[in-house]
C-alpha cells in the first residue's frame, strides 16, 4: 500500500523529498463532469473537516464549482510534474481542503493522503504546501497570491512558454493593497496569460464584505486597473467554461464569480459563523443529510 504523505518526505516543503510512487487507477474527468466533481469536493470538505475538527468549511464550499471547472478541462495539467503545465495559485489558502478534494479526485492524492488532513507531520494542512503533488505555491497569507501568480505569468513570458497561470482569490483579499499593486504590474506588462477568478461570496472572517470594507462595484475596480473583466455566476460550469474559452486580447483577465458561502449545505449558506467554526457530530449529520447535489 502506498504510504500517506504524512510519512513520505522528511522535510516539509521540499518537493524532492516526496518519493515518486505509482498512481492509483482513477477515472478521466471531462467538462461534462464538472458538477459531479464539485459535489465530490463538497463531500470531501464535510467529511474531512469533521474528522479533523477544523473550520473554514463555508469558504471551501463556495469554491467547489470554480475548482471543478479548472480541473475538468480548463487547466492543461495531465501530470503535476510536467514543466509545461498550467500553474494554479490558491490565493485564498484557507480553502485548501477543497483543493485537496479536487487533487484526490484527479488521482494525485490517495485516500490515505486525504485521511491525514491536519494530522501530525502531514503535508495536508489547513493551508496548502507546495511539497504536495499538484500544489504549485504555498499560500495562506491573504493578499499575496496574486503577486505569486503575476511572477509566474511574467516568467512564462520570459521563457516564451504558452503555459497559463490561474489564480483563485477571495473577494476580501481585494481589501489588501498588495493585490492592487500586483494588478497594476500585470496590466503594465500585458500578462494575457494570467487568469484570475474572484470568489465573490460577499463574506469574510468577521463580517460581510460590504460592511467591513465595501468593494462595490468590483468589476469596475478591476477594469480601472487595466484588466479584461468578466462577471459570471460562480456555480454554473457551462457559463464559466464559455467565459474562459472566450478570453482574448493582450490584457490580464479576471472573472468576478458570484458565489454563495457554504454552497450545498442549506444551513451554512450565507452564515458568517461557518468561516471558522468546526461542526459538531449533530451538525455534521445534518449537513450530510441535507447536502444538496447539483449533478
Amino acid at each position: 500500500m502506498r504510504a500517506p504523505l504524512a510519512t513520505r518526505g522528511a522535510v516539509l516543503g521540499s518537493r524532492a523529498e516526496v518519493a515518486p510512487e505509482p498512481r492509483r487507477a482513477v477515472r478521466s474527468w471531462g467538462r461534462e463532469d464538472a458538477l459531479e466533481m464539485a459535489d465530490g469536493i463538497a463531500r470531501t470538505v464535510l467529511i474531512q473537516s469533521h474528522r479533523a475538527h477544523v473550520g473554514h468549511i463555508g469558504s471551501c464550499l463556495s469554491v467547489a464549482d470554480l475548482l471543478a471547472v479548472l480541473y475538468c478541462g480548463v487547466m492543461r495539467v495531465e501530470d503535476p510534474a510536467d514543466v509545461d503545465r498550467d500553474r494554479f495559485v490558491l490565493s485564498k489558502g484557507h480553502a485548501a481542503l477543497a483543493l485537496y478534494g479536487a487533487l484526490h479526485l484527479r488521482g494525485w492524492l490517495t485516500d490515505a493522503d486525504l485521511d491525514s488532513f491536519c494530522g501530525d507531520a502531514s503535508l495536508l494542512g489547513v493551508h496548502p504546501e507546495h511539497a504536495l503533488p499538484g500544489i504549485d505555491f504555498s499560500t495562506g497569507s491573504l493578499g499575496q497570491g496574486l503577486s505569486f501568480a503575476v511572477g509566474a505569468a511574467l516568467a512564462a513570458h520570459l521563457e516564451r512558454s504558452d503555459r497559463r497561470i490561474f489564480a483563485l482569490l477571495s473577494d476580501a483579499e481585494c481589501d489588501e493593497g498588495a493585490t492592487w499593486e500586483a494588478a497594476m504590474f500585470a496590466a503594465h506588462h500585458e500578462l494575457e496569460n494570467l487568469i484570475v477568478l474572484v470568489d465573490n461570496n460577499g463574506q469574510q472572517a468577521l463580517g460581510f464584505t460590504r460592511e467591513v470594507l465595501s468593494l462595490d462595484p468590483m468589476a469596475e475596480r478591476w477594469s480601472a486597473f487595466g484588466w479584461d473583466v468578466h462577471e459570471a455566476p460562480g456555480h454554473d460550469p457551462k457559463v464559466l467554461f464559455r467565459t474562459i474559452d472566450g478570453l482574448s486580447g493582450d490584457r490580464p483577465h479576471v472573472i468576478v464569480a458570484d458565489t454563495t458561502f457554504g454552497r450545498r449545505v442549506p444551513y451554512m449558506e450565507g452564515q458568517i459563523r461557518w468561516h471558522y467554526l468546526p461542526m459538531s457530530d449533530d451538525e455534521f449529520e445534518l449537513a450530510m443529510n441535507g447536502l444538496h447535489f447539483d449533478a
